[in-house]
């Protein structure tokens, strides 16, 4: 189960992370209400995809790898954004 959330993570980080929150309980642990999780739903998916997965209650929050992988789900939305304006203006000019 483990891999096939991976796989769909890289591909379509919206839908992993909306079966994660309908399956598991790990959203409800990792944020207190709703309003944060569905802005991270709809701005940055791989950020808090990897803020879910990696949030440790024992710990009480985020160890230094977790933060890792965090910062790095941000830069993955960022390259995102980034990447559809790029294509975007591609696709304008050719017009």
């Amino acid at each position: 189960m483990g891999c096939l959330l991976a796989l769909l993570a890289g591909f379509a980080p919206r839908i992993a992370l909306a079966l994660v929150w309908i399956f598991t309980n790990l959203v409800d642990r990792a944020f207190n209400g709703f309003v944060i999780p569905l802005l991270g739903l709809l701005l940055f998916p791989y950020a808090t995809l990897f803020y879910v997965l990696a949030f440790n209650p024992i710990l009480g929050g985020l160890s230094g790898w977790g933060w890792i992988f965090v910062v790095l789900g941000f830069i993955f939305d960022v390259g995102h954004w980034v990447g559809g304006g790029v294509t975007g203006r591609r696709r304008y000019a050719r017009a």
